[in-house]
């Protein structure tokens, strides 16, 4: 066993004796050790009752003759780190958590590893040091919020986002926001809805990493905490078999992946994640990947934000499975992939079924006819761009208005709450990248705040950094190069018309190339807002959105 090294022969008398003076007995020692990586704190709704689930995965490590080990991991709130300063630190805390799950998995070889994760970034992060340290492997979340009730309607979270603008508009009062704020969040959990979180966690059964349900067992079902016993008995038996990740993070894998992220219509942030994953298993996952697929995959899935249908409904459908299973009917899922099961996946999912087709659409009846995600180019995005198509109306498919430009997401979101953005406008928010940011913020409070104004349907907004699964409408983000590269974006003034054509792919800042050449020469870059402690390494280590804000590596 890999463990050996640490715990067998006389040499390893000091180590065992170590792991005496913690409680454990020879027989606890001789037996796999099993590393259970609990990312429980108390600031993160999706991590408050991970200490339940962590319980229940050391139940099933032992129950299947392993000894489970717990180490802590880190973990960034979104929701509470939105519009502030902290947003900054959320996607280049998922490196950290790489970073730190790969060290204490090296400095203590453990025989393998259990990854509990829910929330936006630990998911990826977690998911990054498995393929990295590729040892057998497996994750498990926590489960999906339930969506709360107020009024007689379904709310979550964004609820509470919107309902900002809503008051600044004037057809909601400080008391009814404040009723809402009391009901958005019902329960423990990952946020209702095909955010970031949940999109990632459905995403990771995809590719074969965890098992059947992690994405969308609701958090405080007994079903999830029979979920949580099942990945820890399963730990044991990918050790026993010597199944390891890269074994079934393959290229094909991922983009099953991919085709699962379309059918559901799953966060843009799927963008950033999925290629960082696969860079961790020397797999290039180029943008154009994303768009072949989506041409391919029908939109399956309407859940929120974009349509009415929660976590809680995708499960009661069939879940991941089913949707996978839907896809298999059109030839586009590798069913040959191996999975964290043991088993191929056209084994792993040959007991699904959808039950109920409102939730899941068949293949020949989708609610689009493309996947939920699109890639846009153009001279404005030369190296891409990206949109959720799916939570965009049709009349803003395409679109062209002038320039609103703003340099920062709180001079943006000061302007649309003083009502100094009009329908037609495509408001910019630039400087904001991995490294302009630095950090490459969500823009949850400006797009809420549009739509909350009522101006979903009429506005646009472009920006280099990114934005919430939560966020819906005509707006585009990973801009790239970022301005602080001195991408396109840089280049905007005020009032240039831009044009936005989501079918064609393209974005087009509508200039003469005379012109934006004279203001490249006349650009100089700005400095760093931050340049020291992590955020000032990470600015001047962070790649380009395009490529998933992976840190370089020389």
């Amino acid at each position: 066993m890999r463990s050996d090294v640490m715990k067998k022969g006389m040499e390893r008398a000091p180590h065992r004796s170590l792991f005496k003076a913690m409680g454990y007995s020879d027989e606890e020692i001789s037996r796999p050790l099993v590393g259970i990586a609990n990312s429980f704190n108390e600031i993160i709704p999706g991590h408050i009752h991970l200490r339940q689930i962590t319980d229940a995965v050391k139940a099933g490590v032992r129950m299947a003759g392993g000894t489970p080990i717990e180490f802590g991991g880190i973990g960034v709130c979104d929701g509470i780190a939105m519009n502030h300063f902290g947003m900054r630190y959320s996607l280049a805390s998922r490196e950290l958590i790489a970073d730190s799950v790969e060290l204490m998995a090296q400095a203590h070889p453990f025989d393998g590893l259990v990854l509990i994760s829910s929330c936006d970034k630990i998911t990826p992060g977690m998911l990054m040091a498995m393929l990295r340290v590729d040892i057998p492997a497996i994750l498990v979340s926590g489960g999906p919020m339930l969506t709360g009730e107020w009024r007689g309607k379904k709310v979550n979270l964004i609820s509470v986002f919107e309902g900002i603008g809503q008051v600044r508009k004037g057809t909601m009062s400080e008391k009814e926001l404040a009723e809402l704020e009391e009901e958005a969040c019902p329960t423990c959990g990952s946020c209702a809805g095909m955010f970031t979180a949940n999109s990632m966690n459905c995403l990771s059964e995809a590719i074969g990493l965890a098992l059947p349900g992690n994405g969308s067992i609701p958090a405080v079902t007994a079903a999830r905490i029979r979920l949580a016993k099942k990945t820890g008995i399963q730990a044991v038996r990918l050790i026993e078999k010597d199944i390891r990740p890269r074994m079934i993070a393959t290229e094909a894998a991922f983009r099953n992946a991919i085709a699962v992220d379309m059918a559901l219509g799953c966060s843009t942030n799927t963008v950033l994640h999925v290629p960082a994953i696969a860079h961790e298993a020397g797999i290039p996952l180029p943008l154009e990947t994303f768009n072949e697929i989506s041409k391919r995959v029908p939109h399956l899935c309407n859940l929120i934000p974009a349509g009415p249908h929660s976590m809680a409904d995708l499960n009661r459908a069939g879940g991941v499975s089913a949707v996978i299973k839907e896809l298999s009917t059109l030839g586009i899922i590798d069913g040959n992939q191996m999975t964290v099961t043991g088993e191929a996946m056209d084994r792993t999912i040959k007991a699904a079924e959808v039950s109920d087709r409102s939730v899941i659409r068949p293949c020949d009846d989708p609610y689009h006819s493309e996947g939920g995600i699109a890639i846009l180019f153009g001279n404005l995005a030369p190296q891409g761009s990206v949109v959720k198509q799916s939570a965009v109306s049709p009349e803003m498919l395409v679109h062209t208005g002038p320039a609103r430009v703003f340099d920062s997401e709180s001079e943006a979101y000061s302007a649309i709450l003083e009502n100094r953005i009009v329908p037609g406008d495509v408001v910019v928010i630039r400087y904001e990248g991995p490294k302009g940011g630095p950090g490459m913020p969500e823009m949850l409070s400006p797009t809420s705040a549009i739509v909350g104004m009522d101006l979903g349907k009429k506005v646009a907004l472009i920006t280099d950094g990114r934005f919430s699964g939560g966020s819906q409408g005509a707006v585009i983000g990973h801009i790239s190069p970022e301005a602080a590269d001195g991408g396109p974006i840089a280049l905007v003034h005020e009032g240039d018309p831009i044009s936005i054509d989501i079918p064609s792919r393209r974005l087009t800042l509508l200039v003469e190339d005379a012109e934006l050449d004279r203001r490249r020469a006349d650009w100089a870059p700005k400095p760093l807002k931050i340049t020291h402690g992590y955020l000032g390494r990470y600015a001047r280590m962070v790649s380009s959105g395009a490529t998933g804000a992976v840190l370089r590596e020389e």
